[in-house]
Parts: C-alpha cells; structure tokens; sequence
C-alpha cells in the first residue's frame, strides 16, 4: 500500500469516526431536548390536577363554615353574615361593603344564596316552589348569578382567612407526591404557595424562587390570580439525563467499541506497513550478507582454478580457509533464522543447568576475542558479583552474550573498547556490558529487541546484520526469567543490562 492510498483510507475511516461521534452527541441531545419537554407536559398535568384538589380543599373548608351556619341558625347566611367567621374579619366594620349585581346592574349591600340581587325579585324561587314551569332564560338566569354569588363567597372566604387556616404544608407535600407517582416521575422537589404575589407559610423547606420553576394559578378571577402553586426540581437535570441513561450508556459503549476497532485497525495497518518495511529492508540486508561471502567463495575458487596458485600450496590453504570461514558465516546466519523460527514456534527445546556466570562471560570473550584484537580494540572485566551461580543453558547463553558483544564490536566505528561489569543485588545478578559505540536514539532503544528491526541508514549498509541477533537474545533471556535492559544515547555508546536471578 503506497503512502497516499494509506493516508486517504485513514482520512476517510477518521471523518467517518467523527461523523458517528457527532451523530451520537445529537442524538442525545435530542433526547435530553424530547425528555425535558415531556417532562414540562407531566409537570403542568400535575400541577392542574393538584390546584384542582387544593380547590376542592377550600371549596369544602368553606362548605363547612357555610353548613354550621345554616344549623345553628336555621337559615342560610348572607354575605354579610359571614363576615363576622372569617379570621382577617372580625376587627373590621363591613357593614358598607357593596356588592354590584353585573346581572342586574345594580349596587347591593349584601347579597344571599337565595336571592339574585333584588330582594324585591322572588319570582324564580315562587316558581320553583309552586312547581310551575320556568323559561330556559330565566333558569340560565338564576344559575348564573347563583355562580357569581358562590365565586364571591368563596372569594371573601380566601380573601379574609389565612390559607393556612384550611391547608397544610404536608398536604399539598403529599398531593404533589401522589400526582407525581401516579405519573412515574420518580423527582424530588420543593414547592410554595403564593397568594397575591406574596408566599405564604405553605411551602417547603428548600424551596428556590431562581431555579428550574414552573408554577400554575389556583384561583383566579377577572380580578386576576389570587393563589399560585409553585413548584422546582433541584435535581432537574439529573433526572432528565437519568431517563435516557441506558440508552446513552448503551451508545456510549458502542461508540467506544468502534473507536478502540478503528484505533486497533489503524494500529495494526501501522505495524504491517512497519513490518513490510522491515522485512523489505531484512531481504536487502541478507542479500547484501549472503552477495559477499558468494562473491569471495567465488574469488576464492577462481584463484585456486589458477595453476600457479594450485601448485602453492600454502595459497590453497589460505583460500580453502577462506571458502568454509565464508560458508561457515553463511550458514550462522540461516542458523539464526531458524532458531528465531523455532522460537516463535516454541519447538525450541532449551534445558538448564547449573553454571558460574564468570565462566559463561569468559567463554563469550573467547569467541569475540580475536575480532577484537584486529581491531586493535580492548575489553576490560570489572567481575565484582560474589555470588555467581545461575541456572542456565551454557549453548544459549553463550550466543546472547555473543550477540551482544559482536554489535558492541560491530557498532564502534573506531577501535571498540568494551568493559564487562557484574554485581550482585539481592538475590540476582546484574551483567553489563558497554561500548563506546555509535549510541542509539530513544526510539531505537524502544525497538531494539523486535525480529527484522534495525536503525534505517539508508542505501549504507556499513554495519553489517539482519535484526535477527537482538531478537534472539530477548527470545532467550525471557525464556531464563532473566531481563534485560539498554541504555544508551546517540553518539556515546550503549550498555547492555542483564538482571538474572541466582540460585540460592
């Protein structure tokens, strides 16, 4: 996959990612916006049926006063009659209260249940008495002003009694509730009663004028309202986001699983590109490997084919040396391969033994020792651990501690200079090894360790590998419980770091 096609599959799978992420925000939105309005619908359903209720209160607090009055006197009281009942009334002097009949157009000073407003007028009541007929407007007529007059009665009764007097804080407090319940909105909230604009002692404790309010008259007249239940959820917005929280959840976790598969799919089309590249660069890399030794087993044959070099036996030697130390290369190399294969595999089979670590490291030396001699390098032991016995495979540990050393050696572009630590710390042992090397970015040292990968220097391949040795080493220092470390900076060098645990 070319660089444009890749970065045009990621732009479009990304706007695609953004668009359903935007979706999901406006569908919650949506949401909240539908939850919130059906909730104000329930609300004001609640608060009409509780002032119905709250009326209905008064209106039977009223009756009562009302019927007392008729029982103890025999008749039923005017207006003015029950003036002396109420409670804001009874210091006050209402004998010039006037009542004007909008019926009648006419001024009155009191006014009763049983007459229209004209005390001369009795026809309706004689014609009900008598049981003769009365027109349908003269009945429309007397049920008219009887509604007027019941209006006022209960208007002086709201007027001059405290509210108080016939309604309690609990019950409206249950009223509300059981309209509330009745419509599944499960909130709490606080409410108060309001009368001329004014509050009264009805309300609750916590109640807030400035939030979240809805309110609702209970009496009103053409002089305007008189009483108004007001009510308020602290916890509105909770409530509404609780309503659509399984969904949201449930939307919320589907969008989460596409984002973690799109950042998977991203992540893993990276490392393929990544491991097409690596591996791109491991077949140049082993071509190159594999292109030199060839071309010198050739030189080589081509040299001995040569009857003066054929006669001289010593030159035979010397190129018949060269032929298997080149094979001898070649075939480390497919060696390396396959152990790395088989790794993967896990059909490498590796047994352990007990072993000195200073024998381990001096039998490693042995191998690099010669290289690092031509090279007119030097390598200096700083064997300080006290306790160096170690359960391990001699073979394997032997070729980690090789690797490590060979690109200590490989690395150094001038005379390598190599020092070996060993310390004990506790119950394990640390193995150091440093160079004066070329060093390792941040980012090098991070990938170090994975198969196929080396540092990108272009078309050079001044420094010979495949990215198979380091591989191999962490494949086998894992495989001993053992950790390894590398520290390193550009331009001064590495240290190799292994932490292996003694037997006690």
């Amino acid at each position: 996959m070319n660089k444009t096609r890749f970065r045009l599959l990621v732009f479009f799978m990304s706007l695609s990612l953004v668009g359903i992420i935007l979706v999901q925000l406006y569908w919650v939105n949506s949401s909240l916006k539908t939850s919130g309005e059906q909730f104000q619908y329930n609300i004001q359903e609640v608060l009409e049926k509780t002032s119905f209720k709250i009326r209905a209160e008064e209106e039977e607090k009223f009756r009562e006063i009302f019927e007392n009055y008729e029982d103890s006197t025999g008749h039923k009281p005017s207006r003015v009659d029950l003036y002396s009942l109420y409670e804001y009334s009874k210091n006050k002097d209402l004998s010039n209260v006037i009542y004007s009949d909008r019926l009648t157009g006419k001024d009155y000073r009191d006014i009763s249940f049983d007459s229209l407003g004209d005390k001369e007028k009795k026809v309706p009541e004689q014609k009900l008495n008598t049981g003769k007929s009365i027109s349908g407007k003269e009945a429309n007529s007397i049920e008219q002003a009887r509604v007027v007059k019941e209006k006022l009665y209960l208007r002086d009764f709201g007027e001059y009694n405290s509210v108080e007097s016939w309604l309690s804080t609990e019950k409206v407090r249950e009223m509300i509730a059981k309209e509330l319940e009745d419509k599944k909105v499960g909130i709490d909230f606080e409410f108060a009663i309001f009368k001329n604009d004014m509050p009264t002692k009805i309300k609750s404790k916590n109640f807030s004028y400035l939030e979240n309010i809805q309110d609702h008259k209970i009496f009103e007249d053409d002089e305007g309202p008189r009483f108004a239940l007001l009510i308020n959820f602290p916890k509105k917005e909770t409530f509404l986001f609780r309503s659509i929280f399984g969904i949201t959840l449930l939307s919320i976790i589907f969008t989460l699983i596409i984002i973690i598969a799109y950042l998977s799919a991203i992540n893993q089309l990276i490392k393929q590109k990544q491991i097409s590249e690596i591996k791109t660069d491991f077949i140049n890399n082993m071509t190159h490997e594999f292109k030199t030794p060839i071309a010198t087993i050739n030189l080589a044959l081509d040299a001995i084919k040569n009857p003066k070099i054929f006669n001289d036996g010593e030159k035979v030697q010397r190129y018949l040396q060269m032929i298997r130390d080149e094979n001898k290369r070649m075939h480390a190399q497919v060696e390396n391969v396959l152990q790395i294969s088989k790794l993967d595999r896990k059909e490498l089979e590796i047994t352990k033994d007990q072993a000195d670590i200073h024998d381990i490291i001096e039998e490693a030396i042995e191998h690099v020792y010669l290289i690092i001699e031509a090279r007119q390098g030097s390598l200096t032991r700083h064997f300080d651990a006290q306790r160096t016995t170690a359960l391990l495979n001699d073979v394997h540990f032997t070729n980690v501690l090789v690797n490590i050393l060979d690109n200590a050696i490989k690395y150094s572009p001038d005379e390598p200079v190599i020092d070996i630590y060993t310390e004990n710390v506790k119950d394990f042992i640390l193995i150091k090894i440093k160079d004066n090397g070329l060093g390792m970015s941040k980012v090098t040292q991070k990938r170090i360790f994975e198969k196929f990968y080396r540092e990108h220097t272009g078309d050079i391949h001044n420094v010979k590998g495949h990215g198979l040795g380091l591989a191999y080493v962490k494949r086998i220092i894992e495989d001993h419980n053992c950790h390894i470390y590398v520290e390193s900076e550009k331009g001064k060098g590495s240290t190799f770091i292994i932490k292996m645990p003694l037997i006690n």
